[in-house]
Protein backbone atom coordinates (compact mmCIF):
# COMPACT_ATOMS: atom_id res chain seq x y z
CA UNK A 1 0.00 0.00 0.00
CA UNK A 2 1.31 3.49 -1.09
CA UNK A 3 0.89 4.58 2.83
CA UNK A 4 1.79 8.32 2.17
CA UNK A 5 -1.26 8.59 -0.34
CA UNK A 6 -3.63 6.70 1.60
CA UNK A 7 -3.36 8.75 4.10
CA UNK A 8 -3.54 12.21 2.46
CA UNK A 9 -6.71 11.05 0.86
CA UNK A 10 -8.25 9.79 4.94
CA UNK A 11 -7.24 12.90 5.56
CA UNK A 12 -8.93 14.45 2.64
CA UNK A 13 -12.25 12.57 3.45
CA UNK A 14 -12.05 13.88 6.78
CA UNK A 15 -11.67 17.13 6.31
CA UNK A 16 -14.49 17.04 3.44
CA UNK A 17 -16.80 15.27 5.70
CA UNK A 18 -15.64 17.31 8.84
CA UNK A 19 -14.88 13.90 10.68
CA UNK A 20 -11.91 13.09 12.63
CA UNK A 21 -9.31 11.06 11.06
CA UNK A 22 -8.96 8.27 13.09
CA UNK A 23 -12.70 7.94 12.46
CA UNK A 24 -11.85 7.98 8.82
CA UNK A 25 -9.56 5.09 9.27
CA UNK A 26 -11.56 3.13 11.68
CA UNK A 27 -14.29 2.98 8.78
CA UNK A 28 -11.67 2.30 6.02
CA UNK A 29 -10.26 -0.64 8.34
CA UNK A 30 -13.81 -1.75 8.68
CA UNK A 31 -14.18 -1.69 4.62
CA UNK A 32 -11.07 -3.84 4.33
CA UNK A 33 -12.24 -6.64 6.92
CA UNK A 34 -15.72 -6.57 5.00
CA UNK A 35 -13.46 -7.17 1.89
CA UNK A 36 -11.29 -9.84 3.43
CA UNK A 37 -14.43 -12.01 4.88
CA UNK A 38 -15.94 -11.62 1.30
CA UNK A 39 -12.91 -13.32 -0.49
CA UNK A 40 -11.49 -15.47 2.00
CA UNK A 41 -13.77 -15.63 5.11
CA UNK A 42 -16.59 -17.92 6.02
CA UNK A 43 -20.59 -17.24 6.76
CA UNK A 44 -21.16 -15.70 9.97
CA UNK A 45 -17.26 -14.71 10.57
CA UNK A 46 -16.50 -11.27 12.46
CA UNK A 47 -13.26 -10.48 10.89
CA UNK A 48 -11.73 -7.11 12.33
CA UNK A 49 -8.50 -5.56 10.05
CA UNK A 50 -5.97 -2.61 11.83
CA UNK A 51 -3.67 -0.84 9.40
CA UNK A 52 -0.12 0.17 10.40
CA UNK A 53 -0.17 3.82 9.63
CA UNK A 54 3.83 3.85 9.38
CA UNK A 55 4.46 0.60 7.01
CA UNK A 56 0.82 0.35 5.34
CA UNK A 57 0.68 -3.25 6.34
CA UNK A 58 -2.64 -4.85 7.37
CA UNK A 59 -3.23 -7.54 9.60
CA UNK A 60 -6.35 -9.49 10.38
CA UNK A 61 -8.16 -11.17 13.15
CA UNK A 62 -11.28 -13.28 13.62
CA UNK A 63 -13.15 -12.29 16.53
CA UNK A 64 -15.55 -14.78 18.77
CA UNK A 65 -17.33 -15.12 21.51
CA UNK A 66 -16.58 -16.64 24.37
CA UNK A 67 -19.68 -18.30 26.16
CA UNK A 68 -20.09 -21.11 29.30
CA UNK A 69 -22.40 -24.21 28.90
CA UNK A 70 -25.20 -21.90 30.28
CA UNK A 71 -25.14 -19.44 27.95
CA UNK A 72 -25.88 -21.48 25.06
CA UNK A 73 -29.26 -22.84 23.85
CA UNK A 74 -28.99 -27.17 24.38
CA UNK A 75 -30.26 -29.74 21.74
CA UNK A 76 -33.43 -30.33 23.66
CA UNK A 77 -33.94 -25.89 23.71
CA UNK A 78 -33.06 -25.71 20.30
CA UNK A 79 -35.96 -28.50 19.23
CA UNK A 80 -38.09 -26.19 21.26
CA UNK A 81 -37.78 -23.23 19.92
CA UNK A 82 -37.79 -24.11 16.02
CA UNK A 83 -41.12 -23.10 15.47
CA UNK A 84 -40.65 -19.32 16.77
CA UNK A 85 -39.11 -16.36 15.42
CA UNK A 86 -35.46 -15.51 15.38
CA UNK A 87 -36.73 -12.01 17.22
CA UNK A 88 -38.66 -13.46 19.89
CA UNK A 89 -35.70 -16.32 20.83
CA UNK A 90 -33.38 -13.16 21.32
CA UNK A 91 -35.96 -11.46 23.65
CA UNK A 92 -36.04 -14.48 25.69
CA UNK A 93 -32.63 -14.43 27.53
CA UNK A 94 -28.96 -13.69 26.98
CA UNK A 95 -28.67 -17.35 25.51
CA UNK A 96 -27.43 -17.86 22.53
CA UNK A 97 -27.65 -20.05 19.56
CA UNK A 98 -23.88 -21.69 18.74
CA UNK A 99 -21.92 -20.74 15.62
CA UNK A 100 -18.50 -22.02 15.23
CA UNK A 101 -17.51 -18.88 13.73
CA UNK A 102 -18.79 -16.12 15.91
CA UNK A 103 -18.43 -18.58 19.32
CA UNK A 104 -16.01 -20.65 21.27
CA UNK A 105 -16.30 -22.57 24.04
CA UNK A 106 -14.67 -20.94 27.59
CA UNK A 107 -12.63 -24.56 27.97
CA UNK A 108 -11.38 -23.82 24.54
CA UNK A 109 -10.80 -20.33 24.94
CA UNK A 110 -8.81 -20.92 28.18
CA UNK A 111 -6.31 -22.95 26.18
CA UNK A 112 -5.47 -20.07 24.29
CA UNK A 113 -5.48 -17.28 26.73
CA UNK A 114 -5.56 -18.50 30.59
CA UNK A 115 -7.52 -15.70 31.85
CA UNK A 116 -10.36 -15.06 29.59
CA UNK A 117 -13.78 -14.94 30.77
CA UNK A 118 -17.37 -15.52 29.29
CA UNK A 119 -18.65 -13.02 27.53
CA UNK A 120 -15.28 -11.77 26.37
CA UNK A 121 -14.18 -11.81 22.86
CA UNK A 122 -11.01 -13.76 21.76
CA UNK A 123 -9.31 -12.81 18.82
CA UNK A 124 -7.40 -15.27 16.34
CA UNK A 125 -4.87 -13.47 13.65
CA UNK A 126 -5.53 -14.25 10.16
CA UNK A 127 -3.35 -14.99 7.41
CA UNK A 128 -2.85 -11.47 5.69
CA UNK A 129 -4.01 -11.40 2.13
CA UNK A 130 -2.99 -8.96 -0.56
CA UNK A 131 -5.08 -10.31 -3.42
CA UNK A 132 -8.73 -9.45 -3.57
CA UNK A 133 -11.55 -9.78 -6.61
CA UNK A 134 -13.57 -7.41 -8.42
CA UNK A 135 -16.69 -8.49 -5.92
CA UNK A 136 -14.80 -8.15 -2.77
CA UNK A 137 -13.71 -4.74 -3.99
CA UNK A 138 -16.61 -3.35 -4.65
CA UNK A 139 -17.55 -4.75 -1.42
CA UNK A 140 -14.96 -2.72 0.63
CA UNK A 141 -16.50 0.48 -1.40
CA UNK A 142 -20.03 -0.35 -0.81
CA UNK A 143 -19.02 -0.13 2.89
CA UNK A 144 -17.07 3.13 2.91
CA UNK A 145 -19.43 5.11 1.25
CA UNK A 146 -21.94 3.67 3.71
CA UNK A 147 -19.94 3.83 6.85
CA UNK A 148 -18.85 7.31 6.08
CA UNK A 149 -22.50 8.41 5.40
CA UNK A 150 -23.38 7.18 8.64
CA UNK A 151 -20.59 8.60 10.48
CA UNK A 152 -21.38 11.99 9.07
CA UNK A 153 -25.10 11.70 9.67
CA UNK A 154 -23.85 11.36 13.90
CA UNK A 155 -21.72 13.74 13.15
CA UNK A 156 -24.13 16.74 12.53
CA UNK A 157 -26.67 15.49 14.78
CA UNK A 158 -24.40 15.21 17.55
CA UNK A 159 -23.04 18.78 16.78
CA UNK A 160 -27.01 20.20 16.66
CA UNK A 161 -28.03 18.67 19.53
CA UNK A 162 -25.08 19.94 21.64
CA UNK A 163 -26.49 23.35 20.26
CA UNK A 164 -29.81 22.92 20.86
CA UNK A 165 -31.26 26.46 22.31
CA UNK A 166 -28.92 28.25 21.25
CA UNK A 167 -28.70 30.43 18.17
CA UNK A 168 -27.49 29.51 14.43
CA UNK A 169 -27.03 31.34 11.38
CA UNK A 170 -28.56 30.50 7.82
CA UNK A 171 -29.41 30.94 4.30
CA UNK A 172 -32.53 30.43 3.02
CA UNK A 173 -32.35 28.08 0.69
CA UNK A 174 -36.43 27.76 -0.59
CA UNK A 175 -39.82 28.17 0.35
CA UNK A 176 -42.36 25.46 -0.23
CA UNK A 177 -45.85 26.21 1.12
CA UNK A 178 -45.67 26.71 4.70
CA UNK A 179 -42.00 25.40 5.25
CA UNK A 180 -39.11 27.54 5.09
CA UNK A 181 -36.02 25.39 4.41
CA UNK A 182 -32.59 27.13 6.14
CA UNK A 183 -28.60 26.05 4.60
CA UNK A 184 -26.85 25.83 7.87
CA UNK A 185 -23.77 24.73 6.30
CA UNK A 186 -23.35 20.78 6.95
CA UNK A 187 -27.44 20.66 7.12
CA UNK A 188 -30.61 21.58 6.40
CA UNK A 189 -32.97 22.83 8.59
CA UNK A 190 -36.59 23.39 8.58
CA UNK A 191 -38.80 26.47 10.02
CA UNK A 192 -42.58 25.38 9.83
CA UNK A 193 -45.73 27.72 9.76
CA UNK A 194 -46.10 28.01 13.41
CA UNK A 195 -42.13 29.30 13.91
CA UNK A 196 -41.91 31.68 11.66
CA UNK A 197 -43.21 35.41 12.54
CA UNK A 198 -46.42 36.71 11.18
CA UNK A 199 -45.83 39.27 8.71
CA UNK A 200 -41.51 38.05 8.13
CA UNK A 201 -41.17 37.22 4.11
CA UNK A 202 -37.99 34.91 3.60
CA UNK A 203 -36.90 35.12 0.13
CA UNK A 204 -34.27 31.97 -1.04
CA UNK A 205 -30.53 33.93 -0.37
CA UNK A 206 -31.38 35.91 3.02
CA UNK A 207 -29.22 35.48 5.91
CA UNK A 208 -30.81 35.55 8.85
CA UNK A 209 -30.35 34.18 12.45
CA UNK A 210 -32.61 31.68 14.15
CA UNK A 211 -33.36 29.87 17.75
CA UNK A 212 -32.45 25.96 17.29
CA UNK A 213 -35.83 24.84 18.84
CA UNK A 214 -34.67 20.94 18.51
CA UNK A 215 -33.09 17.77 16.67
CA UNK A 216 -34.24 14.75 15.85
CA UNK A 217 -32.55 11.89 14.08
CA UNK A 218 -34.77 10.92 11.55
CA UNK A 219 -34.37 7.47 8.62
CA UNK A 220 -33.26 10.58 6.02
CA UNK A 221 -31.08 12.30 8.52
CA UNK A 222 -31.34 14.68 11.15
CA UNK A 223 -34.15 17.09 11.42
CA UNK A 224 -33.15 20.62 13.01
CA UNK A 225 -36.10 22.66 13.43
CA UNK A 226 -35.69 26.15 13.88
CA UNK A 227 -37.76 29.42 15.10
CA UNK A 228 -37.75 32.91 15.08
CA UNK A 229 -41.50 33.30 16.96
CA UNK A 230 -39.77 31.63 19.82
CA UNK A 231 -39.53 33.62 23.12
CA UNK A 232 -36.31 33.08 23.81
CA UNK A 233 -34.98 33.89 20.57
CA UNK A 234 -35.41 37.26 21.77
CA UNK A 235 -33.20 36.36 25.25
CA UNK A 236 -30.22 35.02 22.79
CA UNK A 237 -30.56 37.93 20.36
CA UNK A 238 -29.73 39.77 23.79
CA UNK A 239 -27.30 37.73 24.94
CA UNK A 240 -25.00 38.92 21.74
CA UNK A 241 -25.29 42.29 22.23
CA UNK A 242 -25.45 42.71 25.79
CA UNK A 243 -21.98 41.31 27.49
CA UNK A 244 -23.28 42.10 31.41
CA UNK A 245 -26.05 39.12 30.77
CA UNK A 246 -22.89 36.66 29.84
CA UNK A 247 -21.20 38.27 32.93
CA UNK A 248 -24.02 37.38 35.16
CA UNK A 249 -24.24 40.89 36.61
CA UNK A 250 -27.41 41.25 34.33
CA UNK A 251 -29.80 38.63 34.12
CA UNK A 252 -33.16 37.78 32.31
CA UNK A 253 -35.91 37.09 34.32
CA UNK A 254 -39.30 36.38 32.63
CA UNK A 255 -40.23 37.17 28.62
CA UNK A 256 -43.33 37.21 26.81
CA UNK A 257 -44.17 37.86 23.08
CA UNK A 258 -46.46 38.31 20.74
CA UNK A 259 -44.23 37.54 17.09
CA UNK A 260 -43.98 40.11 14.50
CA UNK A 261 -45.76 42.66 17.05
CA UNK A 262 -44.39 43.09 20.94
CA UNK A 263 -42.76 41.97 23.08
CA UNK A 264 -41.65 42.59 27.19
CA UNK A 265 -38.76 41.65 28.64
CA UNK A 266 -38.09 41.27 32.37
CA UNK A 267 -34.62 42.20 33.50
CA UNK A 268 -33.00 42.09 37.60
CA UNK A 269 -29.61 43.02 38.11
CA UNK A 270 -27.31 40.87 40.60
CA UNK A 271 -24.69 43.88 40.87
CA UNK A 272 -25.36 47.27 42.46
CA UNK A 273 -24.72 49.89 40.54
CA UNK A 274 -25.87 47.76 37.32
CA UNK A 275 -28.95 49.75 35.69
CA UNK A 276 -30.29 46.32 33.92
CA UNK A 277 -32.81 48.49 31.78
CA UNK A 278 -29.90 50.67 30.75
CA UNK A 279 -27.41 47.46 29.95
CA UNK A 280 -30.30 46.23 27.86
CA UNK A 281 -31.20 49.70 26.09
CA UNK A 282 -27.40 50.56 25.20
CA UNK A 283 -26.24 53.66 24.95
CA UNK A 284 -28.47 55.78 22.57
CA UNK A 285 -30.29 52.58 22.27
CA UNK A 286 -27.59 51.03 20.38
CA UNK A 287 -28.29 47.55 22.28
CA UNK A 288 -31.54 47.07 21.73
CA UNK A 289 -32.49 48.56 17.95
CA UNK A 290 -29.67 45.99 16.88
CA UNK A 291 -32.41 43.28 18.11
CA UNK A 292 -35.09 45.66 17.30
CA UNK A 293 -33.55 44.91 13.51
CA UNK A 294 -32.72 41.85 13.67
CA UNK A 295 -36.61 40.67 14.43
CA UNK A 296 -37.87 43.50 11.47
CA UNK A 297 -39.22 46.61 13.97
CA UNK A 298 -40.90 44.29 16.32
CA UNK A 299 -40.86 47.07 19.12
CA UNK A 300 -39.88 45.70 22.72
CA UNK A 301 -40.40 46.94 26.27
CA UNK A 302 -37.94 46.44 28.59
CA UNK A 303 -38.84 46.55 32.32
CA UNK A 304 -37.16 46.02 35.81
CA UNK A 305 -38.08 42.74 37.53
CA UNK A 306 -39.12 43.11 41.11
CA UNK A 307 -39.65 40.77 43.64
CA UNK A 308 -42.27 42.72 45.44
CA UNK A 309 -45.54 41.71 42.99
CA UNK A 310 -46.96 45.39 43.04
CA UNK A 311 -43.87 46.90 41.76
CA UNK A 312 -43.37 44.12 39.01
CA UNK A 313 -47.01 44.47 38.03
CA UNK A 314 -46.77 48.26 37.87
CA UNK A 315 -43.16 47.74 35.60
CA UNK A 316 -44.84 45.17 33.70
CA UNK A 317 -47.55 48.19 32.02
CA UNK A 318 -45.01 50.10 30.77
CA UNK A 319 -45.22 52.70 29.06
CA UNK A 320 -48.06 53.49 30.91
CA UNK A 321 -47.53 55.27 34.39
CA UNK A 322 -49.41 53.39 37.50
CA UNK A 323 -50.40 55.03 40.49
CA UNK A 324 -51.30 52.16 42.39
CA UNK A 325 -51.83 48.29 42.37
CA UNK A 326 -53.92 46.64 44.19
CA UNK A 327 -53.67 42.63 44.44
CA UNK A 328 -56.28 40.93 45.69
CA UNK A 329 -56.85 36.67 45.35
CA UNK A 330 -56.14 33.86 43.36
CA UNK A 331 -53.45 35.91 41.07
CA UNK A 332 -55.82 38.72 40.28
CA UNK A 333 -54.54 42.11 40.69
CA UNK A 334 -56.27 45.79 39.82
CA UNK A 335 -53.89 48.42 38.62
CA UNK A 336 -54.72 52.73 39.13
CA UNK A 337 -53.78 54.65 36.17
CA UNK A 338 -54.44 58.52 35.90
CA UNK A 339 -57.46 58.75 32.77
CA UNK A 340 -55.00 60.15 30.36
CA UNK A 341 -52.85 56.76 31.06
CA UNK A 342 -55.51 54.27 30.16
CA UNK A 343 -56.32 53.65 26.81
CA UNK A 344 -51.83 53.49 26.63
CA UNK A 345 -52.00 50.79 29.36
CA UNK A 346 -54.39 48.30 27.97
CA UNK A 347 -52.90 49.09 24.57
CA UNK A 348 -54.04 48.16 21.00
CA UNK A 349 -56.85 45.29 21.15
CA UNK A 350 -55.61 44.97 24.96
CA UNK A 351 -52.24 44.31 23.68
CA UNK A 352 -50.23 45.70 26.64
CA UNK A 353 -51.86 44.32 29.74
CA UNK A 354 -52.28 40.91 27.90
CA UNK A 355 -48.32 41.05 27.74
CA UNK A 356 -47.85 42.32 31.03
CA UNK A 357 -50.39 39.30 32.37
CA UNK A 358 -48.28 36.70 30.77
CA UNK A 359 -44.96 38.41 31.76
CA UNK A 360 -46.10 38.40 35.39
CA UNK A 361 -48.80 35.25 35.70
CA UNK A 362 -51.06 37.75 37.01
CA UNK A 363 -54.70 38.46 35.85
CA UNK A 364 -54.60 42.50 35.75
CA UNK A 365 -57.84 44.84 35.41
CA UNK A 366 -57.03 48.39 34.82
CA UNK A 367 -58.50 51.16 36.42
CA UNK A 368 -58.76 55.32 37.17
CA UNK A 369 -59.05 56.64 40.24
CA UNK A 370 -62.68 56.84 39.93
CA UNK A 371 -63.10 53.81 38.68
CA UNK A 372 -63.55 54.71 35.25
CA UNK A 373 -62.30 51.70 32.05
CA UNK A 374 -61.86 51.85 28.74
CA UNK A 375 -65.72 52.69 26.69
CA UNK A 376 -64.60 51.32 23.33
CA UNK A 377 -62.15 49.26 21.72
CA UNK A 378 -61.68 51.95 18.72
CA UNK A 379 -61.28 54.88 21.70
CA UNK A 380 -58.15 52.88 23.03
CA UNK A 381 -57.00 52.33 19.72
CA UNK A 382 -56.85 56.17 18.83
CA UNK A 383 -55.36 56.95 22.19
CA UNK A 384 -52.67 54.44 21.59
CA UNK A 385 -51.47 55.73 18.17
CA UNK A 386 -51.32 59.56 19.58
CA UNK A 387 -48.77 58.25 22.50
CA UNK A 388 -47.29 56.40 20.11
CA UNK A 389 -46.68 59.33 17.62
CA UNK A 390 -45.64 61.60 20.79
CA UNK A 391 -42.77 58.75 21.11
Amino acid sequence: MDIKNFLLAANAIAEEKGLEKEKVMELIEQAIAAAYKKEYGMRGQLVKAKIDEKTGKVEFWQVKEVVSDDMIYSEEELEGLKDKKEEEVLGEGKKVRFHPERHILLADAKKIKKSIKPGEELETKLEAKDDYGRIAAQTAKQVILQKIREAERESVLEEFQSRQGELVSGIIQRVEGRMVFVDLGKTLGIMPKEEQVPGEFYRPGQRLKFYLLSVEDQPRGPSVVLSRAYPKFISKLFELEVPEIGGGSVEIKSITREPGSRSKVAVFSNEDGVDPVGSMVGQRGTRVSAVINELGGEKIDIIEWAKDPEVFLANSLSPAKVLQVELQDQNKAVAIVPEDQLSLAIGRDGQNVRLAAKLTGWKIDIRTPEGKEISSPKEAEDEVVKEEQKE
